[in-house]
């Protein structure tokens, strides 16, 4: 009987072909972290993987924090850094 615990453990293959100059580049990252290719892919694209994810969430914060935070970058001794400045001038999208 497979329970859901069972299916998310049991090691299932993930097939991929690459150049062999990139299985070289790979193997030998892998090497210097004491680690073997499969591990090092896997962590590697576990870990963009989570990343990719975290860039998409949104945050939801109550009114009283988000005034704090908007307080914080507006008092802020940033004023030169422009990209800051473009970006707390867009128009809100929920207002």
């Amino acid at each position: 009987m497979n329970t859901l615990n069972d299916v998310a453990t049991k090691p299932v293959a993930i097939n991929m072909r690459v150049d062999s100059s990139k299985r070289n580049l790979i193997d030998m990252a892998a090497a210097m972290l004491g680690s073997d290719r499969t591990s090092f892919i896997v962590d590697a694209a576990c870990k963009h993987a989570e990343d990719v994810i975290l860039d998409k969430r949104m945050f939801f914060i109550d009114n009283s924090a988000f005034d704090a935070f908007e307080r914080a970058l507006e008092n802020n001794s940033l004023g030169d850094n422009q990209c800051l400045m473009n970006l707390m001038q867009r128009p809100k999208r929920w207002a």
